[in-house]
């Protein structure tokens, strides 16, 4: 068996967020087939610098699948082919020898180019900044046992936790909506009982916040959930529109 291969890759450079940009082909040889997609670019990166030209800029921290960081279309979806799966943790086994490997940023108003494949993330961060936090007292934290929490929500709520906040659900949005990512992290505190103060407010401020990141609504196609790398579900999103409606009759 040939544990390597030749691949052609296509990957959108772009100096600046007001450069135009366009795609540029390069060839790689002899790359390893147990290489990780971004320890691949590392190699061509690599050459690159060698030959005295500008690496290609993209994003990365923990490679474990864990930061979401790795955000890049590979061949028209989010992080590439394999289901259930960051960039980071794909492998270039996944491809052929002689594959072209169309590589470009997320295309969204909410997610702006800052250079090549990294895009500016930090709407997310304003969402969660707007409502995803807990009232808590100062002091020693309390025993995991303190406060009795049902198995059936708790296993919810681990499961809305698993959200990396990577965005992939917006790059797989014919619309660049946000909803999967809010609605995990309304619905991750809404079960818990640390989650209960802030709960009204939480979900509106949140979902104000998200259109004032210029991101798209939803339109229940469901790709969210099919390109999601943690395979968060799309009930997420209708458990969010209940807590905002819940949110209004409580106000009221």
């Amino acid at each position: 068996m040939n544990n390597s291969i030749s691949i052609t890759l296509v990957i959108w450079r772009q100096k600046s967020a007001l450069d135009k940009g366009k795609f540029k082909k390069y060839e790689l040889k002899n790359i390893d087939i147990n290489m990780s997609f971004l320890e691949m670019f590392d190699v061509l990166n690599e050459g690159l610098i060698s030959k005295g030209e500008d690496p290609v800029v993209f994003d990365h921290d923990c490679r474990e699948g864990i930061c979401g960081a790795c955000s890049m279309y590979i061949n028209g979806r989010p992080h590439g082919p394999q289901k259930g799966t960051t960039t980071c943790q794909l492998h270039m086994r996944q491809f052929k020898d002689g594959d072209k490997i169309v590589v470009e940023p997320w295309r969204a108003k909410g997610f702006p180019v800052i250079k090549d494949l990294m895009v500016d993330r930090s709407a997310f961060d304003r969402i969660i900044q707007a409502g995803g936090y807990i009232s808590v007292n100062t002091g020693n934290a309390p025993d995991g046992n303190a406060i009795p929490i049902n198995k059936a929500y708790a296993d919810e709520a681990f499961s809305a936790a698993e959200c990396i906040g990577c965005g992939a659900c917006v790059a797989a949005c014919k619309n660049a909506s946000a909803m999967l990512f809010v609605g995990a992290k309304v619905n991750q505190l809404s079960l818990l009982p640390q989650g209960g103060p802030e709960r009204a407010s939480r979900v509106q401020n949140m979902l104000t916040q998200m259109e004032k990141e210029d991101f798209g609504h939803c339109t229940n196609t469901g790709s969210c959930e099919a390109e999601c790398p943690k395979e968060i579900s799309v009930d997420n999103i209708s458990k969010l529109n209940k807590e905002y409606l819940r949110s209004l009759i409580k106000k009221s």
